[in-house]
């Protein structure tokens, strides 16, 4: 008997990759591997940047409402209270702030050295840095608070005073383990992708200017 050959599949022009689907002709390959967006961090294969923004985005309007209603609170508890006593501010908050500033700044020297490892990491290293400072120099103004004789429960005003901060303390220690985590990884010749790197510059940035924003708000409103 005959063995009749199978026709040959036509030609459409599309070539297929694994189970990702179609992909057209001369597109550009996906980035793998250690910094690309399969590794262990930056998601997997052929997630499209934008969702990365996206997620960011979320994340960011999330934070933006829970201290809304923070301040909201503060506002009307200050209103209709007979027991709000202003709490004066530790010098050192000022001298935090500053550092807190700095750090974006170097952080943006940092993103735009992209594609230059040794001076991104140099960069990305005094970022983080200047974050454990703040984060350290706010546990520092906490004690010295509490050596004042003020602490959560002293009146609303302190009470607020250390909500504020406090929250606004742990989202930035997130921001600072990803600091941590990629700094490790650049020490390890193994820099983040520039969406990664966006994305980490967008989140610190926004929590600095979220930081002058509640500094201005409590003085205001004191």
């Amino acid at each position: 008997m005959a063995i009749v050959a199978p026709p040959p599949t036509p030609k459409t022009g599309v070539r297929e990759l694994d189970s990702e689907g179609p992909v057209l002709p001369g597109a550009p390959a996906l980035p793998t591997g250690p910094g690309g967006w399969g590794d262990s961090w930056g998601g997997r294969p052929g997630v499209p940047e934008r969702r990365y923004y996206t997620g960011m985005l979320v994340l960011m309007a999330g934070v933006t409402m829970l201290f809304a209603a923070f301040t909201s609170a503060y506002i009307v508890r200050k209103g209709i209270s007979d027991d709000w006593r202003p709490t004066a501010f530790p010098a050192l908050v000022w001298v935090n702030t500053l550092v807190l500033l700095t750090s974006s700044l170097t952080l943006e020297r940092a993103r735009r050295l992209y594609g230059q490892t040794t001076a991104l990491a140099k960069w990305w290293l005094a970022t983080t840095g200047l974050g454990v400072i703040f984060l350290l120099g706010q546990l520092v103004i906490w004690q010295q608070l509490a050596g004042a004789g003020i602490y959560l429960r002293t009146n609303p005003s302190s009470a607020f005073i250390y909500i504020l901060t406090g929250a606004h303390a742990v989202h930035l220690l997130g921001g600072v383990a990803a600091l941590v985590y990629w700094s490790r990884r650049l020490l390890q010749d193994r820099p983040p992708t520039r969406t990664v790197l966006n994305v980490t510059a967008i989140y610190w940035h926004f929590l600095d200017g979220l930081w002058v924003y509640l500094l201005l708000f409590i003085l205001f409103w004191r």
